[in-house]
């Protein structure tokens, strides 16, 4: 993919973009150098025509050419199936300052001969594989190949290339694809009926995921031999470790091989191969295969594989303590069918249950598998994916919602024509997901989600590939969608949202009510049901205090942390009055905020004016960086040095200035030593060594007319920076001091200023520019040891050789060469100019030489004891000791979930960048904002923003929070509570208003944590949840689920919290109620399906006195424990189980439908009715390959296609059954489309709504 390193730099140059490709209209900086350049393209074109190497010639092109070649070609767009390569930041930053693009004060000395090859080490560790963050101008920098081949010809050949295809993600969009899939190759050999894995270690392919499989097909032969012209075939394995590269033909079928199939269009991605797959390729010798494909028959492999540990694990964890005694193993593949999903019958709390290992019907007593608990299902990771499986994990263990799902109601509500969703095809992927997670029986300790993410990335592109995404960007994502596919309003009415005109109460709660119910003719479903609520934003205009009151809805709660991230640091400030001192001043502020904020709250501390004050960074005794009002502060690094001057003018800095005609000069002042003669023979430009503080000069427009006016400028400055000031002067000693020669001391200001005699400065309105306003005289103290009659008579000359220099922007030097400029003569530029018109322009920068002898007066030798560069008077000011005490409080207090609701409920008021349109002042205006919670969901999903992404500021608060596991009160933040007691107190009917049980107090308890480990860019998911049938704590590390505890999911990792609402009444309104009644119903068709078949024996349940009769199948083994029935709180007794079949009895229909049987009438519930055996359409004879333990054989084949999602199931009920039994669904022939059945009756949208 890299192209020909040898080819001519200059034939590259005059190429330009290919017309293939649609560009903006750009111009190469490099095709018009000029026609010497193009007489050596023709001559390397002839020589190249004659056979002849030609060479590249680096030094051909100047470092500008180079930085704008690659400026030009970096600015093309990507095209689908370009490749485009990926270079580290590590190698290219320093390219970057080498080429002076970027100024780095630690590689300042850096020059283009000392970079080296394009160098992609650094993103690498030591067992060679890629680093997980690739964030691009963080980490990383994209180049298109023809930018890559650049670099490589001018610098030599690189280590460890990347090349990256680009890839079509959605309508007119693009990517690049950061982490293709790599595959592991092995070859097939004849080794023998017991041989083992053996050989050298085997090799890699790197495939796209949008690659046909002829390519991968391709890719796979080529790591292994090249010998293409050999007839061959693939086999694909189940994932697993590998020593060695000969595969035993013996071993296929031990390993679950299957023959994968090259004449297909499909891609790898449409095929689901996963990085680390492992496949095998089969050459032909003699003309023959090496095995018959017809023989290869799957049976469980060797339980030998090794499972790498989690990503993020300790040593006491639970699956550290048994890495060494438990193995996963592949299972083999019958044809299967799916425990369908039931209409449902559900309660509000969670049961507590114990569990007890059952046998599973198809299997001997000596089968080895564990049962698994439901709700314990890992989910594999498929390369980055540890986002989505956390959220997953997250959304799984609500109850409520998996009741919505288990019990096949969603089927009822499917909404496949809605523009705005998904066809139903994420509800479809998430419901058969949750069957699987929550399968009763099931032995797989993991599963990969495959079938869910190649939906998910069909209809949320940015989710495809294998790159690391936010958590809470899929939460939302996935809510949403399922939303809209399950959404019970099929036609979408135009609804106009009401305004606030006014009022008490009474008035807020009708207007909250006709919010909610407008936004319900438009959403009806399972998702408002549980997770959505709505808030109140209230705007409040400055000037006419127009109040503006909006009601909407949120699915989830995103909180700020009330961190608020500090600057600390000291600022050397400088006041232009050369009477006051300079200071040191130690502020604290807001990292995110800018130098504009600062300078305000400088201007504040020493009644400055924040538009006079100009920010600067000093380094190597000349000005670094240029601080303007856009900088923020927190870009700055703790032992930079920041100067503030005052000026006697504006000092530009926001880009909102607009230029006058009449504005003074603002230039730098650098203090450097006289530099020794430059020989006649030397082609350099001399350097210069730069000592002391350099500073900012203000020069009015008549002192720039000479260099004499500018020179008595700069001494009149200079005096603040040495303890010799009065020699700065010439003085005169006359016994009539009146008669004194007056020097004319000049003052730029942009306000009117009258001097008085004492030479205080009295301003008043209006902009002027002044010299020569008044005479002052500057006469000798008292304590001076010269005559008190000494007065000064003018400047004294030849203190130091002013210098003009140009290049500098900002005030730093910009250009190529010495850190100073470009040197420029005073005759030069005095030709340059008009007559009469100033000597100085934009860019100008003044250069102080002094001579060794000067300076040391002056100033001192090296210690400098004549300067006063060293002497910063320390100013502390109170609002800097307050800030401190308030921190340190901070600090020992921590924060809490409730800091960070007050946070979000705290009145702020709009920046510039974000003003509201006031409808009564006919402008817009920096309005006060706030937001209050009005009506909280029953499902409460609360985001921590930890993550900082705002202009230059990218950064994760790890702070931590302390968030309550039981009784996090709501009620007195929740207005629609507040407002609803009110006016129930004054008679006022408020269920009219939607307004109910506000007696009830809202208090939540956590039962499921998503956190997030590392940084910006990378870091690693995991998930703690709560299993609502044992009542017991898991976390879950992808594939790798442990007990735990509740009180682990509250750390400082913590990113997303889910809520539940604690009721007497049962959650999800609506939802709830279409559980029941599919519950209800399911009783009546199974109780007339029994009726049918009198013949069949049911085990009987003891009677129990004092216990309502439990309605489900009972477990293998009794339990001392009870279990709560669904409608009430009293405990019952499971009932007695039949006894374990013995090896080769088989399930029947018959005797699972009567073991199904609701007594006295009570409805069942989804987990117990889900995990009946049903029929499913059979794809394929294998399991889905993203499972690392393959679902079990179902040997049950009675049931018709119709039954498809017709029985139901209770996830709270599982530990009281013992049979029926089946795993998780799995389609994994990708010709099939599971969503192909899809119902399509809908309900009418129903715009009431408890909550």
């Amino acid at each position: 993919m890299q192209s020909d390193s040898s080819s001519s730099i200059k034939r590259s140059a005059s190429e330009g973009p290919s017309s293939a490709t649609p560009v903006p209209i750009m111009t190469d900086p490099i095709s018009s150098i000029d026609s010497a350049r193009e007489n050596e393209i023709e001559i390397d074109a002839y020589m190249a025509e004659q056979g002849e190497d030609i060479t590249t010639h680096p030094g051909s092109l100047t470092i500008e050419q180079k930085v704008a070649r690659i400026k030009y070609l970096r600015d093309k767009p990507m095209v689908a199936g370009d490749t485009w390569y990926i270079i580290s930041r590590q190698w290219f930053r320093p390219w970057e300052i080498a080429c002076g693009i970027l100024s780095d004060k630690s590689l300042e000395s850096l020059q283009e001969k000392d970079i080296g090859p394009p160098d992609n080490s650094s993103l690498f560790d030591s067992q060679g594989n890629l680093t997980s963050n690739l964030v691009e101008h963080i980490d990383v920098e994209f180049l298109p190949e023809e930018a890559w081949s650049e670099l490589v010809a001018w610098y030599g050949q690189p280590v460890n290339p990347l090349p990256r295809s680009v890839i079509a993600k959605a309508f007119l969009q693009t990517a690049l694809e950061l982490r293709p899939p790599r595959l592991k190759v092995l070859v097939l050999k004849d080794l023998g009926p017991d041989a083992d894995i053996a050989g050298p270690p085997h090799s890699y392919a790197t495939v796209s995921i949008k690659d046909p499989m002829k390519s991968l097909f391709k890719a796979l032969v080529s790591a292994v031999a090249a010998r293409s012209n050999v007839p061959y075939r693939i086999w694909k394995l189940e994932p697993g470790e590998f020593p060695g590269s000969h595969f035993p033909a013996s071993k296929l079928a031990s390993w679950g091989a299957e023959l994968v199939s090259e004449g297909t269009d499909k891609t790898v991605e449409d095929n689901m191969i996963e990085p680390e797959d492992p496949f095998v390729v089969e050459f032909q010798e003699n003309g023959t295969w090496l095995i018959d494909a017809s023989q290869v028959v799957r049976v469980p492999p060797p339980s030998a594989v090794h499972v790498p540990p989690p990503l993020f694990s300790n040593d006491n964890d639970f699956f550290s303590r048994l890495s060494n005694q438990r193995t996963s193993a592949f299972q083999s593949t019958q044809p299967f069918r799916t425990p369908s999903p039931s209409r449902r019958g559900s309660s509000s709390k969670a049961k507590e249950s114990s569990v007890a290992p059952f046998k599973s019907f198809g299997f001997s007593k000596a089968s080895s598998k564990i049962i698994q608990e439901p709700g314990t299902l890992g989910l594999g990771n498929m390369g980055n994916t540890c986002f989505m499986n956390s959220a997953l994990q997250c959304l799984a263990h609500t109850k409520e919602l998996t009741d919505y799902f288990l019990s096949g109601v969603y089927q009822e509500e499917l909404n496949p024509d809605n523009p705005l969703g998904m066809h139903g095809a994420i509800a479809e992927a998430f419901g058969l997901l949750l069957h699987r997670i929550w399968a009763r029986d099931s032995t797989s300790t993991s599963y990969s989600p495959r079938e869910f993410k190649s939906q998910l990335q069909r209809f949320a592109p940015q989710f495809s590939g294998y790159q690391q995404h936010d958590s809470q960007e899929l939460v939302a994502f996935l809510l949403d969608g399922l939303h809209e596919d399950l959404n019970r309003v099929l036609k979408k009415p135009y609804v106009e949202k009401p305004d606030w005109e006014g009022g008490g109460d009474l008035e807020l709660a009708k207007l909250a009510q006709t919010s909610w119910d407008g936004y319900m003719k438009r959403n009806d479903s399972v998702i408002v049901d549980l997770f959505q609520g709505q808030y109140q934003s209230t705007l409040v205009c400055p000037e006419c205090k127009k109040v503006s009151i909006t009601f909407d809805p949120f699915m989830y709660l995103t909180l700020p942390l009330p961190v608020n991230k500090k600057w600390w640091h000291v600022i050397h400030y400088v006041p232009w009055d050369l009477s006051q001192p300079h200071r040191k001043v130690p502020v604290e502020i807001g990292r995110d905020s800018s130098f504009k904020d600062l300078k305000n709250l400088l201007g504040r501390w020493m009644g400055a004016r924040p538009k006079r004050l100009l920010t600067i960074e000093v380094f190597n005794h000349r000005f670094y960086k240029n601080l303007d009002d856009s900088v923020l502060c927190g870009d700055m690094a703790d032992n930079d040095q920041i100067l503030c001057f005052e000026l006697p003018c504006n000092s530009r800095q926001s880009r909102s200035y607009k230029p006058k005609d009449n504005d003074p000069f603002i230039l730098p002042v650098i203090l450097t030593d006289a530099a020794p003669p430059r020989p006649a023979y030397s082609n350099y430009s001399r350097g210069t060594n730069n000592f002391g503080c350099p500073f900012i000069m203000v020069v009015d427009r008549d002192q720039a007319q000479s260099v004499g006016g500018m020179y008595d400028a700069i001494i009149e400055r200079l005096r603040r920076w040495t303890i010799n000031e009065r020699d700065l002067y010439t003085w005169q000693t006359d016994p009539s001091p009146n008669d004194a020669v007056t020097i004319p001391i000049s003052t730029v200001t942009d306000s009117l200023a009258e001097i008085k005699e004492n030479g205080d400065v009295s301003e008043v309105d209006g902009m002027v520019i002044e010299s020569d306003i008044t005479d002052q005289r500057i006469l000798a103290d008292d304590d001076s040891g010269m005559d008190p009659g000494a007065y000064i008579v003018g400047t004294k000359q030849g203190v130091f050789n002013l210098r003009l220099h140009t290049g500098y922007k900002d005030y730093t030097a910009g250009g190529y060469g010495s850190s100073n400029g470009r040197s420029e003569h005073w005759e030069t530029r005095t030709e340059d100019v008009e007559p009469g018109a100033p000597l100085l322009k934009e860019g100008d920068a003044l250069l102080c030489e002094f001579d060794e002898n000067m300076k040391a007066y002056y100033f001192g030798t090296s210690q400098f004891e004549n300067s006063r560069w060293d002497e910063w008077f320390p100013y502390v000011h109170p609002e800097y000791l307050e800030a401190k005490e308030a921190a340190a409080a901070q600090k020992s207090k921590g924060i809490t979930l409730d800091d960070c609701l007050a946070e979000f409920t705290k009145e702020e008021q709009l920046g510039e960048d974000d003003l509201w349109y006031c409808p009564r002042c006919k402008k817009h205006q920096q309005a006060t904002k706030k937001f209050d919670l009005w009506k909280v969901p029953d499902i409460l999903a609360v985001h921590l923003k930890r993550f900082s992404n705002s202009r230059a500021l990218r950064d994760k608060i790890d702070t931590f929070v302390d968030f309550p596991i039981e009784d996090l009160d709501l009620t007195a933040l929740v207005g629609e509570r507040r407002t609803g007691t009110r006016l129930a107190q004054i008679g006022v009917d408020i269920n009219e208003l939607g307004i109910r049980d506000v007696e009830e107090p809202l208090i939540y308890d956590l039962y499921a944590v998503d956190e997030h480990l590392g940084g910006l860019g990378g870091g690693h998911y995991r998930a703690y949840a709560l299993n609502h049938v044992t009542e017991q704590w898991y976390h879950f590390d992808d594939s790798y689920v442990t007990p735990s505890d509740a009180n682990h999911a509250v750390n400082s990792n913590a990113y997303l919290l889910f809520y539940k609402r604690r009721s007497n009444a049962p959650l999800g309104g609506k939802t709830n109620e279409k559980i029941e009644e599919a519950g209800r119903k399911a009783a009546a068709e199974l109780e007339e399906e029994n009726a049918a078949e009198p013949e069949v024996q049911l085990p009987t349940p003891p009677s129990e006195s004092g216990a309502a009769p439990f309605p489900f199948p009972s477990t293998q083994q009794p339990s001392n424990a009870g279990y709560l029935t669904p409608q009430s709180n009293t405990r019952s007794t499971p009932t007695s189980s039949p006894p374990p079949l013995d090896d080769g009895d088989l399930t029947t229909l018959e005797v699972q439908s009567d073991d199904l049987i609701a007594e006295d009438g009570l409805a069942l519930g989804p987990l117990e009715l889900a995990s009946h055996q049903f029929d499913f359409p059979d794809p394929s004879a294998r399991a889905s390959p993203t499972s690392s333990v393959e679902v079990e054989p179902d040997y049950d084949d009675e049931l018709p296609r119709s039954s498809l999602f017709r029985a139901h199931a209770n996830i709270d009920s599982w530990v009281g059954s013992s049979q029926n039994g089946l795993p998780s669904p799995a389609v994994s022939d990708p010709d099939m489309n599971p969503f192909s059945d899809i119902n399509s009756q809908k309900k009418s949208a129903d715009d009431s709504m408890d909550v």
